[in-house]
């Protein structure tokens, strides 16, 4: 039984990983090393993986500096009112219980071009749907929940007798987030902005249904390999996803071995 199970494992594994990954390289180099080059440095795609980067920047540092005080806001504070807090919880997950494009439409209707603020903010000049500034919100909701839900857990666990200490020598609250909290917070801290490269980084349906996937303005690396795919450029879409399947392999990879170092630590301090 135990060999079947493990049998069984290992092939559906294999049909839903192994298989499809070993698919797309092989499309991805079936013209070969030039065909795959020509590929992922096209003008497109270089700027793909321009807008990629640059929206996985802004919402990685955007999701680790909210993201760390709402933890704290949801464990620690005493801004909200009790019954506040089960609210900002229910928010938070919001995102895991709908699909990314709902967020992107939310935003639409929020922010399009015939909507109060989408207009009010043309006319200061910026243009949020069909934009940066759009996409980066379609992704900070979709990535959202990663950082809080990292560091919650943590905060819980580690309570509050430190920071009390901390407070009643005269340290300032400052003082004592840098000194006390930070430290004890901060594996959870890097694991949550892993997480959010790694989501951001393939994020599809929120960021097509708001950027309008316009080659060379708003077309991420994800959006680029729909394109390719629906115009039949099958080894440009392969090299591409190729990329990004591997850059998220190499995320996940420095995650786990985050993990197994700070492991290493906890067990070296404690011996």
């Amino acid at each position: 039984m135990r060999k079947l199970t493990i049998g069984a494992t290992w092939s559906i594994f294999a049909v839903l990983i192994l298989l499809p990954l070993g698919y797309v390289m092989f499309a991805a180099f079936s013209e070969g090393w030039s065909g795959f080059y020509e590929a992922i440095t096209r003008p497109e795609a270089k700027h793909a993986f321009k807008i990629s980067f640059i929206i996985v920047v802004i919402s990685t540092v955007l999701n680790v500096v909210v993201g760390v005080f709402l933890a704290l806001e949801l464990v620690r504070g005493r801004w909200l009112a009790r019954w506040l807090k089960p609210v900002m919880n229910a928010i938070v997950d919001l995102p895991f219980a709908v699909s990314p494009v709902i967020g992107g439409l939310m935003i639409i209707l929020l922010f399009g071009p015939e909507t109060i603020l989408g207009a009010f903010f043309d006319s200061l000049g910026y243009k949020i749907v069909f934009a940066l500034p759009g996409m980066v919100m379609a992704t900070l909701f979709v990535t959202f929940p990663f950082v809080v839900r990292e560091i919650v857990p943590v905060l819980q666990e580690i309570g509050t007798e430190a920071e009390e200490a901390s407070a009643m020598l005269g340290a300032s609250s400052t003082r004592t987030f840098w000194r006390i909290t930070f430290p004890a917070i901060k594996w959870a801290v890097v694991y949550g902005a892993v997480l959010t490269i790694a989501r951001s980084l393939g994020e599809f349906g929120a960021v097509l249904v708001v950027s309008g996937n316009i080659m060379n303005e708003t077309q991420t690396a994800t959006t680029l390999v729909y394109q390719d795919a629906d115009n039949f450029n099958l080894v440009g879409a392969n090299a591409i996803a190729l990329v990004l399947g591997l850059i998220s392999v190499m995320i996940l990879l420095f995650l786990e071995w985050l993990k197994h170092r700070r492991e290493v630590l906890i067990h070296g301090h404690s011996g």
